[in-house]
């Protein structure tokens, strides 16, 4: 047991703190400080956070917080805070309340007036963004998708025309048929990262196009094992330019440079000022030369 009597008391409140989400060398210091300080620790699965305790040699009274006791289970830690506790508060693996359970526990707290305070460390999100080799700058993190299948496609309609990239997070039982449907409804062409098994044993990481995941997927049995994220990548930027936009853009152009002709059609219309300025300058007559 580790004695933690010597060590300097932590201001009462909430302590978030982020867990490996595989590999156990990838937890923090700050981490298993606070770990070791706090008076209690409120998990999501006390026998999965126990075997992570017991493997740093820490010991701590468990309190279970799930999903389906969370706001009950607030009212608990919400009441040790206010006796001068510190509690922290961990999910099965990863940041708590990104796809887990605790965003209601936090809310509680916040609303209640006590501290919240962030232990950052491992996430599958950016785990799998880092290794990707996504260009755009933009990304939005949507988590996990419906089950059912009408449900599922129509939020990825409701994604499709965002320019940006879309992450998720998949189970394996599910990892074939949203694939699938992925395909149907997204461009085909778009690139795909499928990243299973992060920081584990079988860590397995591919990009390919989005047509190909489905068969992928297939070719091996162990290719649908574990937990997954999926990032579909942007979509290429070529963006079409619509007829009123080319309208302006034609009139202007006959009076003015590309780069002002641009500029003042992107304002007009809203439209891209770059992608105006390229279908400028393949506008031009041969003998004009672009500034």
């Amino acid at each position: 047991m580790n004695d933690s009597s010597h060590l300097t008391p932590l201001f009462p409140g909430l302590y978030v703190v982020a867990t490996p989400i595989g590999n156990l060398g990838d937890i923090t210091l700050r981490a298993l400080d606070i770990l070791q300080r706090v008076d209690r620790v409120a998990a999501e699965d006390t026998r999965v956070s126990g075997n992570l305790l017991t493997h740093f040699n820490i010991s701590k009274p468990l309190v279970s917080i799930r999903e389906h006791n969370e706001r009950e289970a607030a009212e608990t830690v919400i009441a040790r805070i206010a006796a001068g506790d510190a509690v922290a508060y961990v999910s099965d693996a990863g940041t708590p309340a990104v796809s887990d359970p605790g965003a209601r526990l936090v809310a509680a707290v916040r609303a209640a007036g006590q501290r919240v305070v962030p232990i950052p460390g491992a996430s599958a999100v950016t785990a799998a963004l880092s290794a990707a080799g996504v260009e755009s700058s933009t990304w939005l993190f949507h988590g996990f998708l419906p089950p059912k299948p009408g449900a599922r496609r129509a939020q990825l309609q409701s994604l499709a025309a965002l320019p940006a990239a879309l992450v998720f997070y998949e189970a394996p039982h599910r990892i074939e048929e949203t694939l699938a449907d992925m395909a149907a409804v997204f461009d085909a062409a778009r690139s795909v990262t499928l990243a299973r098994e992060l920081t584990k044993r079988f860590e397995t990481i591919v990009t390919l196009p989005l047509a190909e995941a489905p068969a992928w997927l297939a070719a091996d049995a162990n290719n649908v094992r574990g937990e997954f994220v999926v990032i579909v990548h942007a979509p290429a930027t070529e963006v079409a330019i619509d007829a009123e936009a080319m309208r302006v853009l034609d009139i202007l152009q006959g009076a003015l440079p590309p780069t002002l002709a641009a500029k003042l059609a992107s304002q007009i219309t809203g439209r891209s000022k770059a992608e105006l300025y390229k279908m400028s300058l393949a506008l031009k007559p041969p003998e004009q030369t672009p500034e």
